[in-house]
């Protein structure tokens, strides 16, 4: 869960952390409103490791490169490809760089300026994951790398969505916050070690302002729940891929640091085919 929060002008309000209900407007509206205010500093922080032209899956590192879930690299020219959550389309163009045809889609103004300013020839979209404004049948690959998915009150919509504008046959690929993490406080250290709360507990982490207004929405599936939501938006589960932590990786990135990679797990990828075909 991340509880970092900011404001582009005027004195900064800590806003209050709660777990309550947050339905899909709420949450969708939030989301909007703290990427569009935190994505300077996200890209200032993140960006060196994220590089302008690397497809990571998390915070472990896991390159899509050497992880080959979408397919092997050379399978993947001339394919169209749609990347929900894009941020700053550091995979899309990666998956450029291998030939494909991606399109870069995410709700955020701001991101999607971050991947302006870094450039390329990479399609930019600007639209909720709920709602996708292409045509069925438009892509031969769906991916997102912590994008879109932990932070909608309904996944399953966004899954029928994604699979409606893939082709038969299509693979969607997605990575999320593990499930586990839920259970334990998001700290780094030695104290984001020990079980804090229940992870069976689906209310949703919400960061609202004075006025109860929600500026900042997570909402928490066990894996269960995700493998059955994966079912209810019409794929079939190839895979579910959970990064170990690498030596090299000596980084801390807000919850997740070398220290507790090394005993949890902190992601959950989700390899998935368009089923019914």
């Amino acid at each position: 869960m991340n509880q970092e929060y900011g404001q582009e002008d005027g004195p900064e309000e800590e806003p209050a952390a709660t777990r309550r209900d947050a339905g899909d407007a709420e949450s969708s509206r939030a989301s909007r409103g703290w990427w569009d205010r935190n994505a300077d500093e996200y890209q200032s922080e993140h960006g060196a490791f994220l590089g302008d032209d690397r497809f990571v899956w998390g915070p472990e590192g896991l390159d899509e490169a050497d992880a080959g879930l979408l397919g092997p690299a050379g399978s993947l020219k001339g394919l169209d490809v749609l990347e929900i959550g894009a941020g700053a389309a550091q995979c899309s163009r990666w998956l450029a760089a291998q030939g494909a045809r991606p399109v870069a889609l995410d709700l955020s103004h701001r991101q999607l300026q971050h991947a302006l300013r870094i450039g390329g020839e990479v399609p930019l979209v600007e639209a909720d994951a709920g709602a996708l404004p292409f045509r069925d049948g438009s892509f031969d690959l769906a991916c997102s790398a912590y994008g879109a998915v932990p932070f909608v009150a309904d996944p399953v919509q966004v899954f029928r969505e994604v699979r409606r504008v893939l082709r038969p046959g299509g693979r969607w690929v997605f990575s999320v916050t593990h499930p586990i993490r839920w259970a334990f406080p998001d700290e780094p250290g030695p104290e984001g070690l020990s079980v804090a709360a229940s992870y069976f507990d689906r209310t949703p982490y919400v960061e609202q302002d004075e006025q109860g207004r929600a500026v900042y929405v997570e909402h928490h599936r066990t894996i269960g729940d995700r493998v059955r939501d994966v079912v209810a938006g019409g794929f079939r589960l190839l895979d579910l891929v959970e990064p170990e932590w690498p030596a090299w990786n000596g980084q801390e990135w807000g919850g997740w640091s070398p220290l507790r990679g090394n005993l949890i797990p902190g992601t959950a990828i989700f390899v998935c085919e368009r089923a019914g075909d």
